[in-house]
C-alpha cells in the first residue's frame, strides 16, 4: 500500500489562527524548501491576502498553489519585521524572494596603529587589525585612486612591514616623491605623525582645515627664512586646492548615495551613485535575483534593507521610487547609524540631475546585461547540440593548473551558469606531496578533493566539466570520476590547436562509462560554443595564474631566518641592516654572526647551521 498522502494546507483555517501583531511569515512547499520570507505590519491581514483573494498575479498564485506550512515569528514593531526579514531572506535565499545578491566584501582605506611610521594600504574583508577603516568604498579603483592621491600629497608610506622592516637604502617611491623614506630615518617620527595626522583629516572629509593648516605653516617656515620650507609647503596647498577642483561635485551633500532602478525582460538593474564629504566616488551597479512581476520600489526596498543594515549607512538616499516603507526604513537605517537617515525620492535640482544620471547608468548597465545573457544563451543552446546533451548545461566547471617549474603548484576551479560566472562558488587547491611539474598528479589531487564532497553528497554537481588539457588530463578526470562513484558529468577536455591559435582548439570528449577519452571535435572559430568553452577555460587559467602569484609573492616574502629559533622580528631586521640584506648574512660566519647586537655563540652557530644545510 502507498502511504497516504497528507491533507492540502488549510490557509483559510490557519488565518484564523494568526494574531494582528507585527511580524515576519514564511511559507514553505511539501518538500521542506522555503518558498517565501515576508513581513507584515499585521500578520493576520496579511497573510489572509494569499488566501482570501478570489484572483491574484501569475507568480503569487503560483507560490501559493506549492505551499503546504506557514511559519510566523512575531515581532515588537514593523521595523524589527523588516530587520529579521532581511536577514532571513540573505541567509536562506528563498525561490520567490527579491535577492540582492552582492558576495564581494567592499574594499576600505586601512591606517595603521600602534607603531611610530603607520602605514596605508587597500584592505577587503574582517577590519580585525589596530587601526582605523576609510570607506567602503564602491571599488577596488576607487581605493587605489584615493591610495595614489594619498602618496602624492602625504608621502606615507603604503609598503609591506616586513618590507619596511628590512630596507637599508630609500625604495623607488622616496625617489619619484611619493615616501619620506621613514624605512631609513629619513623623517622624524613628529613630522611623519603629522603627516599622517593630515591624511586622516583629508580622508575624514576636512580638506579645507588641512590646506588651512599648511598654509599657516607655510607662512611661518617664511617668516623663520625656511624658504625650501615653505616653497615644499606652497607646492602642497596648490596639489589640495587643484584636487579640491577636480573631484569636489557642486551640489552633492557630504554623504549622500542616489539610488535608482530599472526593470525589464525580467531582470533588474540597480545604480547607485556614491558621495562622500561632497566628492563622487564612483558608481556601482546590481543585479538582485528577481521573481517575475516584481515593481522597482519593491525591488528597492529590498535593496536597502539588504544592502544598508550591515555597512554604513550616508546620512541622505535619494530615490527614484516613493517606497511605501520609507517611514520604517529611515528609522531603522537611523538606529543602525546612530543618527538620522533621511530617504528622499521627490528632489530637485542638482540632486534631480544625479538622479537622472543614476536611470540612466541603470538603463544602460541593464541594456548591456541583457544583450550580454541573450548571446550567452545562444552559446549554451550551441554548446548543447555540439555536445549531443539533452538538455542546455546549468552549470560548467572548468579545472586548469598553474606553477612555475613545478614550484607552488595551485589547481583552479571556475563555474559558470546560464547567467555567466558564478565567483562565489570559484575554488582555488593548493596541490602538495606530488613531483614538482607533475600536471596528472596535479589535476587528479584537484579533481578528487573537488569531487570527493559530491560523492558525499554535498555541493552541486557539474553537468559539463571541462579540463584544460588532451586525452591525458582527460584520463586523470575520469579515473577520479570513477573512483569516487560519480556519474552523469560530461568530461571536455579542451586541447591547443596547431599554432596555439585561438579557435582552432581540439575538444576531447569522454563519459564516465566508457572510462577512457573518445571522440575529438575540432568546432571552428566560428562556433558560439567554442567561444564559451574558450571563455570559460580562459577564465580558469586566469584565476589559477593569479592564485599561483600570490602563493609566491606570500612564499618568497618569508625569510629563512623565520625558521630560526630563537630569531625574532628585532633580531632578523638587526642581522639584515648590519650585513645588507640576506646574501651577507649567508656570507657571514660564526663569529661576524656574533658582533650584532643580542646574538651570542649558540644563536649564531644554529643560524649557521640553518642558512648552510
Amino acid at each position: 500500500m502507498q502511504p497516504a498522502q497528507p491533507p492540502p494546507f488549510d490557509g483559510k483555517a490557519f488565518v484564523r489562527t494568526l494574531t494582528s501583531a507585527p511580524g515576519v511569515y514564511r511559507h514553505f512547499d511539501a518538500a521542506g524548501e522555503l518558498l517565501y520570507v515576508g513581513k507584515a505590519g499585521n500578520l493576520r491581514k496579511r497573510v489572509s491576502s494569499y488566501f482570501l483573494k478570489p484572483r491574484m498575479e501569475p507568480r503569487i498564485a503560483a507560490m501559493v498553489a506549492q505551499i503546504a506550512r506557514v511559519e510566523i515569528t512575531v515581532t515588537r514593531t514593523e521595523g524589527e519585521a523588516l530587520l529579521l526579514e532581511s536577514q532571513l531572506i540573505k541567509s536562506l535565499k528563498p525561490r520567490y524572494n527579491i535577492l540582492l545578491r552582492d558576495d564581494k566584501s567592499y574594499p576600505y582605506i586601512y591606517l595603521s596603529s600602534g607603531e611610530d611610521y603607520p602605514r596605508l594600504a587597500f584592505h577587503r574583508g574582517a577590519k580585525n587589525l589596530p587601526g582605523r577603516y576609510f570607506g567602503p568604498y564602491p571599488s577596488t579603483y576607487a581605493v587605489r585612486e584615493s591610495l595614489s592621491l594619498m602618496q602624492k600629497l602625504f608621502k606615507v608610506r603604503q609598503c609591506e612591514d616586513s618590507y619596511f622592516r628590512n630596507r637599508t637604502r630609500p625604495c623607488l617611491q622616496y625617489q619619484i616623491g611619493r615616501c619620506s623614506a621613514p624605512c631609513v630615518g629619513l623623517i622624524s617620527v613628529e613630522d611623519y605623525r603629522n603627516d599622517v595626522r593630515h591624511a586622516e583629516m583629508f580622508l575624514e572629509g576636512r580638506s579645507n582645515a588641512v590646506i588651512d593648516e599648511l598654509a599657516e605653516a607655510m607662512e611661518q617656515a617664511s617668516k623663520a627664512l625656511q624658504f625650501e620650507r615653505a616653497a615644499k609647503l606652497r607646492d602642497q596647498v596648490a596639489a589640495l586646492r587643484q584636487l579640491q577642483a577636480q573631484h569636489h561635485v557642486q551640489g552633492a551633500s557630504a554623504d549622500m548615495d542616489v539610488i535608482a532602478c530599472r526593470i525589464e525582460a525580467g531582470m533588474a538593474c540597480v545604480s547607485v551613485l556614491f558621495f562622500r564629504n561632497g566628492i563622487s566616488l564612483g558608481t556601482r551597479e546590481f543585479f538582485p535575483r528577481l521573481p517575475l512581476d516584481a515593481e522597482p520600489a519593491d525591488v528597492l526596498t529590498q535593496f536597502i534593507a539588504q544592502y544598508y543594515l550591515d555597512r554604513p549607512v550616508p546620512r541622505e538616499l535619494i530615490l527614484g521610487e516613493a517606497l511605501a516603507d520609507r517611514a520604517i526604513l529611515a528609522e531603522l537605517l537611523s538606529q543602525h547609524a546612530g543618527r538620522a537617515v533621511e530617504l528622499k525620492s521627490s528632489v530637485r535640482g542638482d540632486r534631480a540631475q544625479f538622479l537622472q544620471m543614476a536611470e540612466r547608468n541603470a538603463q544602460a548597465s541593464l541594456t548591456a546585461r541583457l544583450a550580454s545573457r541573450q548571446t550567452l544563451g545562444t552559446r549554451f543552446d550551441d554548446l548543447q547540440k555540439l555536445l549531443g546533451l539533452a538538455a542546455p548545461p546549468r552549470r560548467i566547471e572548468c579545472f586548469d593548473i598553474s606553477h612555475t617549474m613545478g614550484e607552488l603548484t595551485v589547481a583552479s576551479c571556475v563555474v559558470f551558469g546560464p547567467e555567466g560566472p558564478e565567483k562565489s562558488h570559484y575554488r582555488r587547491f593548493n596541490i602538495a606531496g606530488i613531483t614538482p611539474g607533475d600536471d596528472y598528479a596535479a589535476m587528479h589531487q584537484a579533481l578528487t578533493r573537488r569531487f570527493r564532497k559530491v560523492a558525499d553528497g554535498e555541493g552541486a554537481s557539474p553537468d559539463v566539466l571541462l579540463i584544460d588539457g588532451g586525452g591525458g588530463q582527460v584520463a586523470q578526470a575520469l579515473d577520479v570520476l570513477k573512483e569516487l562513484g560519480v556519474t552523469g558529468i560530461e568530461v571536455v577536455g579542451v586541447a591547443k590547436g596547431p599554432g596555439r591559435r585561438a579557435g582552432e582548439e581540439t575538444l576531447v570528449l569522454a563519459r564516465i562509462e566508457a572510462g577512457s577519452p573518445g571522440r575529438e571535435l575540432h568546432p571552428g572559430s566560428s562556433s558560439p560554443a567554442l567561444h564559451l568553452v574558450a571563455a570559460v577555460r580562459d577564465e580558469a587559467h586566469r584565476f589559477a595564474i593569479s592564485g599561483h602569484r600570490k602563493r609566491r609573492e606570500k612564499a618568497r616574502e618569508r625569510s629563512v631566518l623565520e625558521d630560526v629559533p630563537g630569531v625574532g622580528a628585532r633580531r632578523r631586521s638587526a642581522l639584515l641592516k648590519a650585513f645588507g640584506g640576506m646574501q651577507g648574512v649567508e656570507g657571514a660566519g660564526v663569529e661576524e654572526l656574533m658582533q650584532v647586537k643580542g646574538i651570542d655563540r649558540g644563536l649564531a652557530e644554529r643560524i649557521y647551521a640553518s642558512l648552510h644545510g
